[in-house]
């Protein structure tokens, strides 16, 4: 049986060797989205800290999660968006055990959070995915977001990260 839930702190461990065996997946795979540096434990813990993170569980156990934030990243403020920039939320740090990859998981977490972001009657949702992951790319593109403008995060790749938009 499938659960999503809010986050909790005994999570973190877990989040964080989730996030880790997918960017080492992706690096085996030649793209260079994610690396040592992100996302950390910190990371996950400020998200938690603002009730952000989701987690996805099969038969107890989490092999997957979400962030579902309020708050635009400074990279996002010089993108012209489709809508205004008031009452969005930010996908952020999507992940799904490598090992639990391809059976639907990360869609049924994006469902989550479109379906939650409904019932809050916000505006749009919004997110990056590497310039160079072309699952990633083709998943959003399938779910009717549309692309937008190129941002970059130097500290991750010399690649841009692509911006989409769903308007809800």
């Amino acid at each position: 049986m499938i659960v999503i839930r809010a986050g909790q702190s005994a999570d973190l461990n877990r989040i964080t060797a989730i996030a880790k065996s997918c960017a080492q997946h992706m690096i085996s795979q030649g793209i260079f989205q994610w690396n040592e540096h992100y996302p950390s434990k910190e990371v996950f813990e400020k998200d938690l800290n603002r009730s952000e993170l989701f987690v996805i569980e099969k038969e107890k156990v989490i092999i997957g999660a979400i962030v579902i934030s309020t708050l635009m990243d400074e990279e996002y403020k010089g993108v012209k968006w489709l809508t205004p920039n008031k009452n969005n939320r930010y996908i952020h740090r999507l992940c799904v055990d490598p090992i639990h990859q391809k059976n639907g998981y990360a869609r049924a977490l994006l469902d989550f959070a479109e379906s939650k972001s409904k019932d809050e009657g916000v505006t749009s949702i919004r997110l990056d995915t590497f310039s160079q992951n072309p699952r990633n790319l083709k998943f959003y593109k399938n779910r009717n977001y549309i692309q937008l403008e190129e941002i970059y995060f130097l500290r991750q790749s010399e690649f841009p990260f692509y911006c989409f938009e769903l308007v809800l």
